[in-house]
């Protein structure tokens, strides 16, 4: 099977490190990879506001290109969308054009005018479910070569992965990321707030009710004694990470912790050295908290 990989525009930007580190994985555990030629943004969450027809029109461009796009086996084509808002709107969209036919026939007519058709054969995945799911929880905890021992992880999977299409996890209390985590050799935490939203775009809109939000994140992991969050979200990412400090002078806190792609957290038990993974590019590295108070990195630079 080789997956019909998207993107997106956030993994070309801001994402830069879960693109790198999810590359790495994928080459490492030898899973075929095959970027969709000529792909287009698929309107994030913001489009869908303003013109719901324009903005389905857009992702189903993006389906129409890879439907033509069948496995040598014969099998159906499926796109691995990496960023939770891609995979939420790619998934909706491929919902509603099978389930709305007024949908379907707006969009199929401007699809057809730039000569393209849907024929809805193409499936949404997400790499945590093709790593649980399609390659599996067993194969991935044999390759580990640095169990990650002494992290307590919180994962946080954001609002969009497992809602409102809970395809392949619970959609109120989601496992396959702190299965996953299990079989690296960390310590998954317990926690509420796996799929509380960050805020999203707030942050950068309405600031302080985006800074509310990120912070009970943040205070309620470092309540269940975390020292590190992972999460699968280039915004969720960005917002937890980057306003730390902020948050911190806004409320007068001390809250310091490292926040990772879960890729990257992967790539480190594999034994991927860490600039392949992009850890580099994260403001606080993923610490091990290691015998005699020694910090280390969990792979090779």
């Amino acid at each position: 099977m080789t997956y019909l990989y998207f993107p997106g525009c956030s993994l070309r930007s801001t994402g830069r490190a879960y693109e790198e580190s999810l590359l790495a994985v994928c080459r490492k555990l030898e899973i075929p990879l095959h970027e969709l030629d000529d792909w287009n943004c698929c309107g994030a969450t913001a489009y869908v506001s303003i013109d719901e027809t324009r903005a389905f029109t857009l992702a189903a461009r993006n389906l129409a290109i890879a439907d033509h796009l069948p496995q040598p086996d014969g099998s159906d084509p499926q796109i691995l969308a990496p960023c939770n808002a891609c995979y939420m709107v790619l998934a909706k969209t491929h919902h509603f054009m099978e389930s709305n036919a007024e949908v379907r026939a707006h969009v199929s007519t401007a699809l057809h005018a730039g000569g393209m058709t849907y024929t809805g054969q193409t499936r949404v995945r997400h790499p945590l479910d093709v790593f649980v799911n399609d390659f599996g929880i067993d194969r991935i905890a044999k390759k580990v070569v640095h169990p990650l021992k002494g992290f307590r992880v919180a994962c946080y999977y954001g609002c969009q992965v497992v809602r409102p299409f809970s395809e392949f996890d619970h959609p109120v209390y989601p496992m396959t990321m702190d299965r996953l985590v299990t079989a690296l050799g960390a310590e998954s935490v317990d926690w509420p707030m796996k799929t509380r939203c960050c805020g999203g775009s707030l942050t950068g809109t309405i600031q302080e009710a985006g800074f509310r939000l990120n912070r009970a994140l943040l205070k309620e992991a470092t309540k269940r004694k975390a020292n590190i969050i992972l999460t699968c979200c280039p915004l969720c990412q960005h917002n937890l990470e980057c306003y730390q400090q902020r948050i911190n002078r806004r409320y007068g806190e001390t809250i310091n912790l490292p926040v990772a792609y879960f890729t990257q957290f992967m790539g480190l038990a594999l034994g991927i050295p860490a600039k392949e993974l992009a850890i580099q590019r994260l403001f606080k590295p993923p610490l091990s908290p290691a015998p005699a108070g020694k910090q280390e990195i969990h792979a090779h630079a």
